[in-house]
């Protein structure tokens, strides 16, 4: 009959909002087992919701999807935004926000008087990316035109070391501080955790060179993952590392298992750690966080060894208050 015709309906669904732009996306670039994408957005600072108990109030994340690829990765969710359900393209696909700098200066009369900036809170600014786009670079050329700004930078690379004369030009007008993440000071064990991370050696290093030129810089331990970098004389090792490398403090948690990073976390844990999926399921099952205790008996060792190695000793801060005690940033590994 041909009047069905009239009821036959597309069979693709209607994208809209940042799913269409990533649709539309153009293609720039590739390199190692990447594409990368140049996206368009309405702004580069985004409001936190103050319900999830941040200890900032707005985040800037140059790129969506992160190409370090960290097995524990809980940002993967962003892709599910773009329409993207296959949680590994998030370390595939890489999209490049366009005119970062401009909707930066446009937007940053928002910004109150203490109220902080993070960036990389869900891609790390400082990835692989970044050496062929600079789009991190643009935001901080940026902010160095302004004045009485808060801003953290979280990242797990030592390349923030590039633009070390362009966060002491921010520091003379502004508080800023990076935040550098290393969950183990074994590299063989972060290859496997975080395949195209640099390694903590080189992080360590920035965070000794940072505070050395007169940058805060501190260490954030997350996610720490049971059974695996848990163990209480290699998170002493990682406190007196950190304590070596002159880092203003050091926080960490435990791992945090969003529906998107299970999907990925789970299946790498069966290959590489098949006894610990036993404990995994005690500890997790369909829960998103661990036990309350396995969090005290973290935080207790974490308090004895930073007491025991002079860290986070009353002083200078970072500009990203209390990073430890934030739910949200149990593993800002942002990556």
């Amino acid at each position: 009959m041909a009047s069905l015709g009239l009821y036959e309906t597309d069979p693709t669904p209607r994208l809209i909002g940042i799913a269409r732009l990533a649709h539309e996306a153009e293609r720039v670039d590739s390199g190692h087992q990447v594409e990368f994408f140049s996206l368009p957005v309405r702004s580069i600072l985004n409001r936190c919701d103050a319900r999830r108990n941040l200890p900032f109030t707005w985040t800037i994340n140059p790129y969506r999807g992160c190409e370090f690829a960290c097995k524990y990765c809980f940002a993967r969710y962003t892709h599910e935004f773009m329409e993207m359900r296959d949680a590994n393209e998030f370390e595939h696909k890489i999209f490049v926000k366009q005119e970062a700098a401009w909707l930066l200066r446009r937007d940053l009369k928002k910004v109150r008087p203490g109220e902080e900036m993070a960036i990389g809170t869900a891609t790390d600014p400082y990835q692989p990316a970044e050496r062929r786009h600079g789009v991190t670079r643009e935001i901080l050329e940026e902010l160095a035109r302004h004045a009485g700004l808060e801003i953290g930078i979280v990242t797990k690379s030592d390349l923030v070391l590039r633009d070390l004369e362009i966060l002491q030009r921010i520091s003379e007008q502004n508080t800023i501080g990076v935040h550098m993440t290393i969950t183990t000071l074994n590299t063989d064990l972060a290859r496997i955790t975080e395949p195209r991370a640099p390694r903590p050696d080189l992080r360590l290093r920035a965070v000794r060179e940072l505070n050395e030129a007169g940058i805060s810089a501190g260490v954030i331990c997350a996610p720490v993952l049971p059974g695996i970098t848990d163990k209480p004389r290699d998170l002493e090792e990682l406190v007196k590392a950190a304590a070596e490398a002159k880092a203003v403090n050091i926080f960490a948690n435990p791992l945090f298992l969003k529906p998107c990073s299970r999907s990925v976390f789970l299946p790498f844990l069966k290959d590489t750690f098949p006894d610990l999926v036993p404990r995994y399921e005690r500890m997790y099952g369909q829960r998103d966080f661990g036990s309350d205790s396995y969090r005290k008996h973290l935080s207790s060792l974490m308090s004895r060894f930073k007491k025991k190695y002079g860290i986070g000793a009353p002083g200078p801060r970072g500009p990203v208050r209390e990073l430890g005690k934030a739910r949200a940033l149990e593993q800002l590994a942002l990556f």
